[in-house]
């Protein structure tokens, strides 16, 4: 579960303060699959590196399954979101010298979890590029895969540390309309296989719709919520 309570996010640039956040809340429940919404310059992209524990809040509350994220700093912090967060990005951030089944396994690796050993982290990183249907290019490196193939290696990516929380960051904006259409639909199956909540960030409305749960973001304000 994901609740903001009265977030506000205050960038400061010399003597200029820019309000980003202007106090949201919103609660987005476990299995759920949810969109936020907004043009450039809303607010939606500061909402997701909050959520994502990539920055925080000048003031308010944060609570990511009922931990109180205000209490956690530094490595606690980074070992949190590994633990609990998966990431989708819209330029799928591969490391380009990786084969898919490498890039796969890199959320493992940060964990340093010493009772998952070398081997079992490529057979788990081998089932995930099936479940995403891109069980024949694991010894592909990024460059050799369309942008279709990228994104499902980087959503077995995503969901290999068993995560509660996938946040997606335009996950389909460099994909044609096929393509965007079979990885929303790769997504929704492994949300209902696994239980995952789903969080897509996005300015496209079309994409949006695709979601029971929109909140939509303009100006730092919650613009409206649809459920």
């Amino acid at each position: 579960m994901i609740k903001l309570d009265n977030i506000t996010k205050i960038y400061h640039t010399g003597d200029i303060d820019y309000p980003a956040l202007k106090g949201i809340s919103f609660t987005i429940n476990q299995g759920e699959l949810v969109a936020i919404v907004g043009p450039s310059g809303s607010g939606k992209t500061t909402t997701m590196n909050i959520m994502g524990l990539l920055d925080e809040p000048t003031s308010g509350k944060y609570y990511l399954d009922d931990i109180d994220t205000s209490e956690f700093t530094g490595n606690r912090l980074a070992a949190l979101r590994n633990l609990r967060l998966g990431f989708i990005f819209q330029q799928y951030f591969l490391l380009p010298k990786l084969n898919a089944l490498q890039n796969v396994i890199l959320p493992l690796t940060y964990r340093h979890d010493q009772s998952i050993s070398t081997s079992e982290m490529y057979e788990r990183a081998q089932a995930m590029l099936k479940v995403v249907g891109m069980e024949n290019y694991g010894r592909h490196k990024p460059m050799e895969l369309s942008g279709g193939q990228q994104q499902r290696v980087a959503i077995a990516r995503a969901l290999i540390g068993k995560p509660s929380i996938i946040i997606a960051d335009e996950p389909t904006g460099a994909l044609d309309t096929k393509t965007s259409q079979e990885i929303m639909d790769l997504l929704k199956e492994q949300m209902q296989n696994t239980k995952t909540t789903v969080v897509i960030v996005t300015h496209s409305p079309e994409l949006a719709a695709e979601c029971p749960h929109e909140i939509h973001i303009r100006d730092g304000l919650i613009l409206q919520e649809k459920k």
